[in-house]
């Protein structure tokens, strides 16, 4: 932990163009090209912020699983992002990061309920955003 105590090192200051890029990808449910974007990202960056990274590239890769019809891979792909996002809570790099996993988990909720046999009933409304907060709040 460095600054905040409760911020990982590396959390401090503005996103860069590769974490808006695959925002924008992401929230534009192109969650194929998001994974590229991010994984580009988290493969370069060697501190502890490269699990935002994946963290968020994960969620978005288990929107796309459920996009293909593939209900375990979603499930797991959104738990596997819930899980490494934690410790990045409320924000980090502007990302708001709480809100993520907060929708995030409204979806796996749902698709839970739903189960296999009705993935087709999956209200995509309920998919996550990718979402930054003003520079004072993260």
């Amino acid at each position: 932990m460095c600054g905040k105590a409760s911020v990982p090192c590396g959390c401090e200051g503005s996103p860069d163009g590769a974490l808006r890029r695959g925002a924008a990808l992401f929230n534009q449910r192109a969650f194929y090209a998001q994974h590229e974007v991010l994984e580009d990202a988290w493969r370069a960056e060697t501190g502890t912020v490269r699990d935002l990274y994946r963290g968020i590239l994960q969620v978005g890769v288990g929107c796309y699983h459920l996009s293909r019809g593939n209900y375990r891979g979603a499930c797991n792909l959104l738990r596997y992002g819930l899980a490494r996002l934690e410790r990045f809570e409320p924000a980090c790099l502007g990302v708001d990061v709480s809100a993520l996993r907060r929708d995030a988990s409204r979806a796996l909720a749902a698709l839970e309920a739903l189960g296999p046999e009705r993935l087709d009933k999956f209200d995509d409304r309920l998919l996550p955003r990718v979402a930054f907060v003003a520079p004072e709040s993260a």
